[in-house]
């Protein structure tokens, strides 16, 4: 049964990130609040976002997204981000005024982990507790294999392909890059233990089969953050880009879908500056952001039959431990 009819409108839900100097540490401090990250290590990460203004740009990706989205759904769209304005609750609270009883969620992550989906799930039915009145929220369900998300990254990996230079283009090879995570969380991902990566992979091929040939290419890692006695998932971007046989290398960002800080810094900046260190021609792929294909995917995951919500037990939150430090490891 399509589903659409059922929505009286659209939720984006997204991470949030600053849009200016000084909102800069008051949003680390409140991604990090309660978790004991030392200040020297908020400080490293708030020079990053002064390296670019003080601005994360997720936020007016969002805005460009929702800009994108609107003329294609005959609903009405709000965005609420889970660590920085608009914060969800106050969208929430706007979305009961506005006599929305029952709204989609089009969460800006992709696939499945405690920090990609659980925490948005649990962090809208905070959001809900705190309004009253607030709308039923049913989150739409992952997207890493639609071919709307598929297409998207395909025509950017081609287009970064173009890049390079000509007599390179044939023999390069893909790097696909995704946040990494602690192991733990990648082995309680999903269901059954190991989506996170499973899905990465399969996200991977795809694309890969869609540049038609037999591109070699690798998934790797990047924005590790958190207690260096922690083990998370391997290798890093730049430590593979060290040691890489290849003529040359695009880089694919698919662990995100806009271009935000840690895309920014970590393979714009820090990958880019290695690459021209070690004479490695490179290019990087798009994110999704506001490619037409990804656009009209939302929409047709609305109309898809109501996704079937999450069990309790699917992507548990980890045990205590030291958060990973906004901005190299999150989606701000």
């Amino acid at each position: 049964m399509n589903a659409m009819g059922t929505y009286d409108a659209l939720l984006v839900v997204s991470f949030g990130g600053p849009e200016k100097p000084d909102d800069v540490m008051p949003f680390l401090e409140n991604v990090v609040r309660g978790r004991g990250i030392p200040r020297e290590r908020l400080l490293e990460v708030e020079a990053h976002y002064q390296r670019f203004g003080g601005m994360s740009p997720i936020n007016q990706q969002c805005r460009d997204l929702i800009a994108a989205i609107e003329p294609t759904i005959d609903l009405p769209v709000y965005w609420g981000n889970r660590n920085w304005h608009p914060y969800l609750e106050d969208t929430l609270r706007q979305m009961a005024a506005d006599g929305v009883r029952r709204a989609a969620a089009f969460v800006t992550a992709a696939y499945s982990s405690y920090s990609a989906c659980r925490q948005y799930i649990d962090d809208i039915a905070l959001a809900r507790a705190a309004v009253e009145g607030a709308p039923e929220i049913v989150k739409l369900r992952h997207y890493f294999d639609h071919p709307g998300f598929v297409a998207a990254m395909v025509d950017h990996t081609r287009a970064a392909l173009e890049e390079l230079p000509a007599e390179h283009r044939d023999a390069a090879r893909l790097v696909f890059t995704a946040h990494s995570i602690p192991v733990s969380m990648a082995a309680t991902s999903g269901p059954g233990g190991g989506a996170y990566e499973a899905q990465l992979r399969r996200t991977a091929s795809l694309i890969a089969a869609g540049l038609g040939g037999d591109r070699p290419w690798d998934l790797v890692w990047q924005s590790r953050s958190g207690a260096p006695h922690i083990p998370w998932l391997e290798p890093d971007v730049c430590d593979h880009l060290g040691g890489i046989d290849a003529p040359a290398v695009v880089l694919v960002p698919i662990g995100f879908v806009s271009d935000h800080m840690e895309v920014v810094y970590d393979l714009d900046v820090e990958a880019a500056e290695l690459a021209g260190k070690i004479g490695l021609p490179l290019a990087r792929a798009a994110t999704a952001g506001t490619h037409p294909r990804f656009v009209a995917m939302v929409g047709e995951l609305l109309a898809e039959p109501e996704p079937v919500a999450c069990a309790a037990t699917c992507c548990p939150a980890p045990a205590r431990r030291t958060a990973p430090a906004p901005g190299a490891g999150r989606h701000g």
